[in-house]
């Protein structure tokens, strides 16, 4: 009789017992659900970072040719410099710029011009741009998926030379305004840029960059195109220097 007992407490334990047990079970599951969504997040993290790394490094970047066949165009699609310019001629001055610096270690690179949204590349004349094209594309795409800045200092940027100061005559005003609104924009497009660097005694001393200096054909249009428009707009103006 009191076996009898015994093994009905028993089987009435029993279960008692596997509630436990379906507990750390129910437990386990719970986690290896927390750790497998936890580890798809660290791998989704991971994938679109990769997959931003891929997109920048792939980047298309589209050329142009200019009117010095010595330069091209570079256009990344993203900005440069947004504003103003920046020239580098040799390695000493590409310091400056870890992308100069960068792509003046191309062999035949003889000058890089940054201008809002384009790099222009001029070469030397021993240079070949078929051999240079790869390394120029790798080196601007590298840059840009590094997240460097264009210069180390923003004040090493070129401030706006066409800027109308309070102290500038009516006449300089004037050229500054066609320099900045009527010249510039058309020079930029064919990779170059031009600087105001003065008026004085009826002469308006600019400065040619980028693919425009030493562009024979550059310099016919300086002569003959902007210094024709400014002498009509402007009577105090007699020649370009």
């Amino acid at each position: 009789m009191n076996s009898r007992i015994v093994l009905r407490q028993l089987t009435k334990l029993t279960p008692l017992r596997a509630i436990p047990q379906m507990n750390r079970l129910a437990q386990r599951n719970i986690m290896t659900k927390s750790q497998d969504s936890w580890t798809h997040r660290l791998n989704a993290q991971r994938m679109s970072s990769l997959l931003g790394r891929q997109q920048v490094r792939t980047m298309f970047i589209q050329t142009e040719q200019t009117p010095n066949d010595d330069s091209l165009k570079f256009i990344p699609g993203v900005p440069v410099l947004g504003s103003g310019s920046a020239e580098f001629l040799d390695v000493r001055s590409s310091m400056k710029s870890p992308l100069a610096k960068q792509l003046f270690q191309i062999e035949g690179i003889a000058g890089v011009f940054f201008g809002p949204d384009f790099i222009t590349i001029s070469k030397d004349a021993t240079g070949e741009w078929q051999l240079m094209k790869p390394e120029i594309y790798a080196a601007i795409m590298d840059h840009f998926a590094s997240g460097q800045p264009i210069v180390y200092d923003d004040q090493d940027l070129a401030t706006s030379d066409t800027t109308i100061l309070p102290d500038d005559p009516e006449e300089v005003q004037m050229i500054k305004e066609l320099l900045d609104t009527r010249i510039r924009p058309s020079i930029q497009e064919d990779g170059g840029d031009i600087e105001y660097c003065g008026f004085e005694n009826g002469i308006v001393k600019l400065k040619l960059k980028g693919s425009c200096r030493g562009c024979d054909s550059a310099t016919v249009t300086l002569k003959n195109g902007i210094e024709n428009m400014l002498m009509h707009y402007i009577p105090e103006v007699q020649e370009i220097g």
